[in-house]
C-alpha cells in the first residue's frame, strides 16, 4: 500500500461525470490509495475545501456546468488548495489543450482511454514529488525561523552593546547612567513630533546613547570637576565630540553611522557658536539638532558634580529662551509643547530606578 511519510494512506480525488470512467480509475487506484469521487466541478470543490482534502486530484476536462479548466483555476487561486497536484484526464489530446492545462497549473496530462500502469505510475510520481516539495518547504520554514531567532538575538546583542557603550561614558559622571536612557526617549518623542517615522525615530533612540562616548577620553579631573571649568579645561572638554566620532568610526551599520553623526554634532548650535565645527542652522544634521534638545533638557534636570537639578519648568523655559540661538526654533517649540510626555519619561526612568534592571530600548 502506498502511503505518506507518516504512514497514513494517501487520498486521491477522481472528478468525472461519466460513471464508467470513475469505475475504471477507482479500480486502478483503490488497491493503493483512499479514493474519493465527484461527478461534477462543484462537488469536487466542496471535497477539496473540506476538513479532509485530497492529496491529489484526477480531473476530467469536459464536464457540464463547470469544466475541468475552471475547477483547476479555482483550485490554484486558493491558498488552501494551490499546492495539491492536479492531473487532467481527458480525451482531448491536442497540444493547445495540454498547454492550457499546464498554464492553469496542472501537474500532468493523461489521455483517455487511460493505461492503468501509466495512471498508477504518474499518480505515484506526483505524490512523491509533492511530498518532497512539502518536506523542502518545511525545512526552509524551519531554517527561516531559526535565522529569524538568530537575527533577533544578534540585534538584541548589538543594541545592548550600544546601550552599554553609551552608559560606559555616562557612568563616569553619573552614578546610574540613566541620562542616556532618558535623553534617548526624549529625542525619540521629539523626532516623532517633528514628523519622522516610527522606524526613523526608533533608530535615533538606539543611536543616541553614543552621543557622549567621547567623554571616555576626557581626564577625570576635568570631567568630574565640581566647579566651573577654566578656559583651558573647557577646550579639552570640547574635544569629546571628535573623540566619540573617531571611536565609532565609519561603519556599515546604519545605527553606528548615525551614532557617529550624533556624537560629532550634538553640541553644535543653531546660531553657529557651538562646537566642534561651528555649524549653523540646517548645516547641523537633524539627528544632532534633535539630540541636542533631549540631551540639554536631561542634563539640566539631573544632578551633576558641578550643579543641582533644575526643575522641569525652568529647563523648558531655558529651551524656549534659547530657541533660534542654541536650538532649532521649530524643535524647541515642539519640545516645550510636549511637557506631559516628558514628565512620563522622567518619572519612568527616575534616578532611583535600579539601572541593572532596566531594558529601556526594545527591539523594533
Amino acid at each position: 500500500m502506498m502511503q505518506t511519510r507518516k504512514g497514513a494512506q494517501k487520498t486521491v480525488l477522481i472528478v468525472d461525470d461519466t460513471p464508467e470512467n470513475l469505475d475504471v480509475l477507482k479500480g486502478v487506484l483503490s488497491p493503493h490509495y483512499r479514493v474519493q469521487v465527484a461527478t461534477n466541478g462543484r462537488v469536487a470543490l466542496k471535497v477539496v475545501f473540506s476538513a479532509n482534502p485530497p492529496d491529489l486530484v484526477l480531473l476530467d476536462v469536459m464536464m457540464p456546468e463547470m469544466d475541468g479548466y475552471t475547477v483547476c483555476r479555482l483550485l490554484k487561486e486558493d491558498a488552501r488548495s494551490r499546492n495539491i497536484p492536479v492531473l487532467f484526464v481527458t480525451a482531448r489530446s491536442e497540444v493547445e489543450d495540454e498547454l492550457q492545462g499546464f498554464l492553469l497549473g496542472a501537474a500532468d496530462y493523461l489521455v483517455k482511454p487511460v493505461s492503468p500502469p501509466i495512471v498508477l505510475a504518474r499518480v505515484q510520481t506526483h505524490l512523491a514529488m509533492h511530498d518532497q516539495k512539502k518536506m523542502l518547504e518545511d525545512q526552509v520554514a524551519l531554517r527561516t525561523a531559526q535565522l529569524q531567532i538568530r537575527n533577533l538575538e544578534l540585534e538584541e546583542t548589538r543594541q545592548e552593546v550600544i546601550h552599554q557603550l553609551g552608559r560606559a561614558a555616562e557612568y563616569r559622571d553619573n552614578e546610574t547612567g540613566l541620562h542616556v536612557i532618558r535623553m534617548s526617549h526624549y529625542t525619540r518623542l521629539l523626532a516623532l513630533r517633528a514628523g519622522l517615522s516610527e522606524p526613523e525615530a526608533d533608530l535615533l533612540m538606539q543611536a543616541a546613547p553614543m552621543h557622549d562616548l567621547g567623554k571616555i577620553g576626557i581626564p577625570d579631573q576635568i570631567l568630574l570637576k565640581p566647579g566651573k571649568l577654566t578656559h583651558e579645561e573647557f577646550a579639552i572638554m570640547k574635544r569629546h565630540p571628535v573623540i566619540g566620532y573617531h571611536i565609532i568610526g565609519k561603519q556599515k551599520s546604519a545605527i553606528m553611522n548615525l551614532g557617529a553623526t550624533i556624537a560629532l554634532t550634538h553640541h553644535e548650535k543653531w546660531n553657529g557658536t557651538g562646537y566642534p565645527r561651528q555649524l549653523a542652522g540646517e548645516e547641523i544634521p537633524l539627528a544632532g539638532r534633535l539630540t541636542a534638545v533631549g540631551d540639554v533638557f536631561d542634563a539640566l534636570t539631573s544632578v551633576r558634580p558641578y550643579k543641582r537639578a533644575w526643575t522641569v519648568e525652568d529647563a523648558l523655559e531655558l529651551i524656549r529662551s534659547e530657541s533660534g540661538s542654541h536650538f532649532d526654533p521649530k524643535l524647541a517649540t515642539l519640545f516645550v509643547g510636549m511637557k506631559e510626555a516628558i514628565l512620563a519619561v522622567k518619572e519612568q526612568y527616575a534616578d532611583a530606578t535600579v539601572a541593572g534592571e532596566l531594558h529601556p530600548f526594545p527591539v523594533a
